[in-house]
């Protein structure tokens, strides 16, 4: 049994976030440039036991797709491919509005709120807490 990586995929940049062996505690890890992110990946699956991915899946409020719906669905097949691993796509309707408030809450000092790709990786920790939350 391995850990989790929640990611939130992004054309420019991914944020990364991953649980902890026992599964219990998301945490963001690390935003990584998009042309980047196998390189990480192989990386991580060499030194982590991994057991599945979590992937935001990005849609409208009405449910529709969004301009990056179909570059994630091609990145899921890719990973899978890839890494023979399980990837769970998360509905991600606003993580980025609830990363945002939580580093607007969090205290951190204007120029670190303000480091790009923080947003990202803390994205991608709200989409691995609420699949954890939704296990149960």
């Amino acid at each position: 049994m391995g850990r989790l990586i929640g990611i939130d995929f992004g054309l420019k940049r991914i944020g990364i976030a991953e649980t902890d062996d026992a599964k219990i505690i998301a945490s963001p890890l690390t935003t990584i440039n998009n042309n980047e992110i196998f390189s990480f990946l192989i990386k991580y699956f060499e030194a982590h036991d991994v057991e599945k991915v979590i992937l935001g899946y990005p849609r409208r409020l009405d449910g529709s797709d969004t301009h990056i719906t179909a570059d994630v669905i091609k990145f899921k097949a890719k990973i899978e491919n890839t890494f023979k691993k399980e990837v769970v796509l998360l509905d991600e309707r606003f993580t980025s509005k609830m990363a945002s408030a939580a580093i607007g809450m969090s205290g951190l000092k204007k120029k670190k709120k303000q480091e790009k790709g923080l947003i990202d990786k803390i994205s991608a920790s709200i989409i691995l807490s609420d699949y954890l939350n939704s296990m149960g």
